[in-house]
């Protein structure tokens, strides 16, 4: 497979982050003209720490206020506090259950918990107004928080816009339940800066505290930044948020800092650094918003034809770019593989524009080898050797895959063949369906071809099965039973027999065209070979003929009246057909005018 490109790699160094933490990684991405905001209050009445009264809100609002070019695509919603956790909240008074939690520790008696809604129904409802998260209860646990001064609850709401005025980014939310007890190392991949305007990285974290500022600091690629004088270098999370500028969220920053002197155009990754001395900090949630312009190719095999007897399928598919930033180059490679074995390669034959896709199709032969039933991966951005060529927001989605069954036919069967009486020439008239009586099928489904070749093909079928004149003998017919989803092949032999002739008792040669010699049935082109002696009633022999030369009642020996039409009479006729298969034939013809 496609060398897999983590989106996001986490490094922690320093004390270990208790095993209940959940890492930070990437939850959502957003590709096009987005940046975000976000709003959020705390439950705590005053920073926590030692002398504090031990209390704590179950309701809290805030205020959005967004303007009126920039229209919401995505709301998320997160909240947190101590203890083990309040999963069942109100917005807007709308009732909420948490679809995701998290959770982390100090100790073992000092837990914490967070919680995930996504909330972009309600928000696209209700708009710019003022948000109330409500039925938020702590106050039977928060007790044993407070000397510690661990105690604390709050929200934060998440909103994502598209806005026409803005340059295309890459909008990462990433989120988690970690905590920075000293150092936390956070390295973002896969990036491709093209322009660092306004390049900005964003947290949701709790519990830190204002009046601790111990080695608190938060860098970008080994630089430190900050936001001076709401989020001073050595106290970044102190209690405020970045967006409304309030300063009185207790145990929780929204924090958001612009870092376009802290990243390079022709950056590849980005590594964020957290530090806390001794302010006990969870990082929630971290929002990335970049002018990283890339492509991003999918693939969908659309249609499959699988051919009846062949390891050829062709394959319809379309490949995407739709999750991007920036074109999907031309000739960009695309490999099909059969069960892991590569059975054939193409290319995109066009730029493809965001949110632009491409139809192609190819045939490929699968290997005999394999089987009956083949998995078939289609793999787009990739050079036949399972790597990409092309830089992408994501490595990991350019897959499709399906399995097929191949169309074996199964090997020809012989029907009995058919005889027909020789009509002259070795030639007969035959009715070509009796042949596929024992099939049991419906003459729609059956057709008669001459070779292996046509029938496969499906051409120069026989148009008239019922009355077949053979062209040589002995002849093999070839028959295709249509038996979805394939076809089945039998084959017959047509052969040709001298079936016995039949002898008229009589003919009239008055040149009247009807009836003027002695037609016998069955005999001329047929028994080639034979002999016809007719012999008058006194036993002389007055006409020889073969094959050649029938009787028109005319005298060819004798002594006398050669050429001479005989009277009307009975005469004594012997045939011999010189056929092993026929005794010879004698009798009586009577001649009349």
């Amino acid at each position: 497979m496609k060398s897999i490109h983590h989106i996001l790699s986490i490094l922690l160094f320093g004390v270990s982050i208790p095993l209940v933490a959940q890492d930070i990684e990437l939850f959502q991405q957003f590709n096009g003209r987005y940046d975000y905001t976000a709003i959020g209050n705390t439950l705590n009445t005053l920073e926590n720490g030692p002398g504090v009264t031990c209390e704590i809100l179950t309701a809290s609002s805030a205020s959005l206020n967004l303007d009126s070019d920039q229209t919401i695509v995505a709301a998320y919603l997160y909240w947190a506090g101590s203890g083990t956790g309040d999963f069942n909240i109100r917005l807007n008074n709308t009732p909420l259950i948490a679809e995701r939690t998290f959770s982390d520790a100090l100790d073992f008696t000092r837990v914490f918990f967070a919680a995930f809604a996504d909330v972009t129904d309600i928000v696209l409802t209700e708009g710019s107004t003022t948000y109330t998260v409500s039925d938020f209860d702590l106050t039977n646990i928060i007790s044993p928080f407070c000397p510690t001064g661990t105690n604390f609850g709050g929200w934060a709401m998440t909103i994502i816009y598209e806005d026409d005025n803005l340059p295309l980014n890459q909008l990462n939310v990433y989120d988690g339940l970690q905590s920075v007890p000293e150092f936390l190392s956070i390295t973002l991949d896969n990036l491709n800066v093209l322009d660092n305007e306004d390049a900005k990285i964003g947290f949701v974290a709790w519990e830190g505290d204002r009046a601790l500022a111990v080695n608190e600091q938060l860098t970008i690629n080994g630089n430190v930044i900050s936001n001076p004088p709401l989020n001073p270098a050595n106290n970044a999370f102190n209690g405020t948020n970045s967006f409304t500028g309030d300063t009185n969220l207790y145990n929780m920053d929204i924090d958001v800092y612009n870092i376009q002197d802290n990243i390079s155009i022709g950056d590849t990754s980005a590594t964020i650094s957290l530090t806390s001395g001794q302010d006990y900090v969870m990082i929630n949630n971290i929002i990335t918003v970049l002018n990283s312009q890339l492509p991003d190719a999918t693939i969908f095999i659309d249609q499959d034809f699988v051919r009846c007897g062949s390891q050829d399928v062709e394959f319809t598919y379309i490949v995407s770019n739709t999750n991007s930033t920036d074109t999907l180059p031309a000739n960009t490679p695309i490999a099909f593989y059969a069960d892991g074995i590569l059975v054939g390669q193409t290319n995109t034959a066009n730029p493809i524009p965001i949110n632009g896709s491409e139809t192609g199709s190819i045939t490929v032969t699968i290997p005999e080898d394999i089987g009956l039933f083949v998995n078939i991966v289609a793999s787009v951005d990739d050079d036949g050797t399972m790597t990409s060529t092309v830089t992408e927001i994501n490595e990991d989605n350019n897959l499709d895959n399906l399995t097929i069954q191949l169309l074996l036919i199964p090997d020809i069967v012989t029907l009995p063949g058919l005889i027909g009486c020789n009509e002259g020439f070795e030639t007969s008239t035959y009715n070509l369906f009796e042949a596929t009586e024992t099939l049991n099928a419906v003459e729609e489904n059956i057709s008669f071809y001459l070779s292996i070749e046509d029938l496969e093909n499906e051409q120069n079928n026989i148009l008239i099965p019922s009355n077949y004149n053979n062209l040589e003998s002995p002849e093999t017919i070839y028959v295709r039973l249509e038996s979805p989803p394939c076809y089945e092949i039998f084959e017959f032999e047509l052969t040709i027999e001298n079936c016995p002739p039949t002898i008229p008792e009589g003919f009239s040669p008055n040149d009247d065209t009807k009836n003027d010699w002695f037609n016998i049935q069955g005999l001329y082109n047929i028994f080639t070979e034979h002999e016809l002696e007719i012999y008058n009633r006194y036993g002389d022999i007055i006409f020889v003929g073969d094959n050649t030369k029938p009787w028109d009642g005319t005298i060819n020996r004798g002594l006398n009246n050669h050429g001479s039409l005989v009277t009307i009479g009975t005469y004594y006729y012997i045939l011999n057909l010189n056929d092993s298969n026929y005794r010879q034939k004698v009798g009586w013809v009577y001649v009349n005018y």
